[in-house]
């Protein structure tokens, strides 16, 4: 009997925005990715990735909070960012749901690791060192 691993989103050093509270909880959310998409697709995999959604929902919405309060000023193109995600995350559980999701194939490990990277180090690192200039 064969075994198939599904590929795993690893953590990174270019993921790291340089606040350990933030990159914290960036890691949580690539460890709760890569725990839904161990094995096949199942009932389970769909509220694994519903309650993924509504922690990373939790996050953006605190993160933008933060942005509002301090009139960032690529508050929008963040936003738009996070919107991406968390799309791509309801794209995976239409598709959970009609049984057309195969899995986490090498495509969309590579897109959600593109996002991750992208994102952490770009986005949140600029926010962070907008917040925190003296660190």
């Amino acid at each position: 009997m064969m075994t198939q691993q599904s590929p795993r989103i690893e953590w990174r050093p270019e993921f790291e925005t340089g606040n350990a509270e933030i990159d914290h909880e960036h890691r949580s959310i690539v460890d709760r990715l890569n725990d839904v998409f161990v094995g096949a697709p199942s009932d389970e995999t769909i509220n694994q990735l519903g309650e993924l959604y509504a922690w990373i929902s939790a996050h953006f919405a605190l993160e933008e909070t933060i942005m509002r309060s301090h009139n960032y000023d690529q508050f929008q193109d963040h936003k738009d960012d996070h919107e991406r995600l968390l799309d791509d995350i309801r794209d995976i559980m239409d598709d959970c749901q009609a049984g057309t999701f195969g899995g986490m194939d090498d495509a969309l490990q590579q897109r959600l690791e593109d996002w991750f990277v992208g994102h952490f180090k770009i986005k949140d690192s600029r926010l962070h060192r907008m917040l925190h200039p003296d660190q």
